[in-house]
């Protein structure tokens, strides 16, 4: 049952990285200067950073997971674009950006030394420079492992006599290395323009299986009808069903709104440095604003590969007897004891001993929900575009290393180095510094990577120090922004503050089912959680309330800075710009508010 790989496929693999080194290649006689490596010469027009800011959230690890929500909880993932994503980004593009954009600040770490003080600055970049490289790794793992699960190039090295032990570290290691390539090659120019290929290869890879699928399921009415049973449960949230979120309506606008949401697109320099790029401040604003686009259509292409997995017939082993002159012929079509223990084709989780299915505390089998999309994918795609699928997954993964990898450097070398060891130094050490800073994190997300072996729940993980670390940020920048009377030694103290309330939430709560340990419940178990979704999400709302608090009360009792200090750096004391007279039709809070309508339009019609 498993997919083969045709010639065809291969050359559309090899084709792949070829334009996609070619792309950082290309645009390595521009690089003179540390700015051109680390903020591409502040010269990237809006559309190339809108669609390379769109391909950051196509990551790999978020194709894989969207698709898994998308099996687990039905059109309740799509929430995570709606409710999550875009809003959020609107705001980042009205309000943020000519903020972080005209402090003439090369990071966001940067804006807070401008805005705060030194400590707070090191803070955040040593924290954002540990997490940008611990994602990286976690993106190489994962998509690494939907390879080697697929068993894709299996036959290649079996008949070449090669250990398939070989193939996790291999689809490990080598898209590391064409990302340290490209970004060596072509800064952050080349990581961006490469983004934008891999938008559009994406969309390319995913979207035929997703038509194909829903023409196969009998369009939407016959998706509806293969899953009337399984439909009901994802819609259990006042029947406490099993496949339910839990979120509720609070932990949705303030959890996955406000918290996560904002911390993911307001302050995660991994994200906005494509914005920072940008050649004006005018085409910083529109920057995020032309990612929200795409993203209103995402739902249907990652979280509806998820819904048409598991509404598929669940394969079993089967043996059918025929009588050909005269000689009786089994025909035996096998499934794996996991897959015969699935949902449609998304398989359940294996002993991987004895290959039996796992199961939790009720003997319902654990299903491995990531690998939804992928299956997807080998189920529908024929010989010859499925290098077009793979590469598409590939493209993802590439795109959300490089972003790791060109946030890592940059926060490194002005935000680590050049503010804490070496001030004073030539431009052309600054370069030499970033470009060396490239091939660390590099190295060292390769090494998160094959650690994630060891470990199980990778991605959860990932969502835990998320919750951690941004979350409470996005208070800091907030308050900082909009409230001149924040102050350093307050920021400082709100941050180390919901630090604190995220790790003892954490340690006291566990989401139903799960024991001790990477899903929380350090200390004790005062309360359980329907999914580890709502953990996470109640998790950064007390965080990012914590830290606001904290940050509100210490600044009033310590001193603010004077106005005159402030000019720029806090939204009530912009300078004044004069700009060109644009018909309402042209201006960013026009195609903002044309965008929020269609977001709230596609979500009751998902709903």
């Amino acid at each position: 049952m498993s997919p083969n790989l045709t010639g065809a496929d291969g050359l559309m693999l090899l084709l792949y990285f070829f334009f996609v080194g070619a792309v950082g290649y290309s645009v390595k006689a521009f690089i003179k200067t540390s700015d051109d490596f680390l903020l591409a010469g502040r010269a990237i027009p809006a559309w190339v950073g809108g669609l390379a800011l769109a391909g950051v959230g196509l990551g790999g690890e978020q194709i894989i997971a969207m698709g898994a929500l998308g099996a687990h909880y039905g059109f309740e993932g799509a929430q995570f674009f709606g409710i999550g994503a875009i809003p959020a980004m609107l705001f980042a593009g009205l309000f943020m950006m000519p903020l972080y954009y005209g402090s003439k600040a090369r990071s966001a770490p940067e804006y807070l030394r401008l805005r705060f003080d030194a400590k707070t600055r090191g803070v955040y970049a040593c924290a954002f420079a540990a997490m940008a490289v611990f994602g990286s790794g976690i993106a190489l793992y994962v998509v690494a492992r939907i390879v080697e699960e697929l068993h894709i190039f299996d036959e290649i090295f079996y008949v070449r006599g090669w250990s398939t032990h070989a193939i996790l570290p291999i689809a490990l290691v080598l898209p590391a290395l064409l990302v340290l390539m490209i970004v060596l090659f072509g800064g952050l120019t080349g990581a961006m323009y490469g983004q934008v290929l891999q938008f559009f290869l994406i969309v390319a890879g995913i979207l035929p299986a997703v038509v194909v699928g829903l023409r196969n399921a009998g369009g939407w009415n016959g998706l509806k009808k293969a899953l009337p049973g399984y439909m009901h449960e994802w819609q259990g949230v006042a029947h406490g069903g099993a496949h339910s979120m839990g979120l509720g309506a609070v932990g949705l606008c303030l959890g996955l709104g406000v918290a996560l949401g904002g911390a993911a697109w307001c302050v995660d320099f991994r994200v906005l440095q494509a914005a920072f790029a940008a050649k004006s401040r005018e085409a910083a604003r529109r920057v995020p604003l032309l990612a929200a686009i795409p993203m209103l259509f995402l739902p249907l292409l990652l979280v509806l590969p998820g819904l048409l997995a598991v509404s598929l017939p669940t394969p079993h082993t089967t043996n059918m007897v025929t009588i050909q002159h005269g000689e009786i012929i089994h025909n035996i079509h096998f499934a794996s004891p996991a897959a015969a223990a699935g949902k449609g084709i998304v398989p359940a989780k294996a002993n991987p001993v004895t290959g039996k299915p796992l199961r939790d505390a009720s003997g319902q089998a654990i299903l491995n929900y990531d690998m939804a999309t992928p299956k997807l994918l080998a189920h529908f795609l024929p010989a010859g575009v499925l290098g077009l699928a793979l590469a598409a997954l590939l493209a993802g993964l590439m795109s959300g290393v490089a972003a790791g990898v060109t946030a890592f450097n940059s926060v490194f070398t002005r935000d680590i180095y050049q503010a804490w060891i070496r001030k004073d130094a030539e431009d052309g050490h600054y370069l030499a510094v970033a470009r060396w800073a490239t091939v660390g994190a590099v190295l060292a997300a390769i090494g998160v990577g094959f650690a994630a072996m060891y470990f199980g729940d990778a991605l959860g993980a990932l969502a835990l120090a998320f919750s951690f670390v941004n979350a409470p940020l996005f208070a800091t920048f907030l308050l900082g922004m909009f409230w001149k009377r924040t102050t350093g030694h307050g920021a400082f103290a709100g941050l180390l503050a919901g630090l604190a309330a995220a790790v003892a939430h954490f340690g006291l709560t566990l989401p139903v089912g799960a024991q001790p340990g990477l899903h929380g419940g350090w200390f004790a178990v005062l309360h359980r959680y329907p999914s580890d979704l709502a953990q996470s999400a109640w998790t950064a709302i007390l965080a990012f309330a914590v830290n606001l608090i904290v940050t509100a009360v210490v600044s009033l009792f310590t001193k603010a800075r004077a106005d005159e200090e402030l000019v720029g750096l806090v939204y009530a004391l912009m300078p004044a710009r004069k700009r060109a007279q644009k018909s309402w039709l042209k201006r960013p809070e026009t195609l903002a508010a044309a965008i929020l309508i269609a977001a709230v339009a596609l979500n009751i019609f998902l709903a």
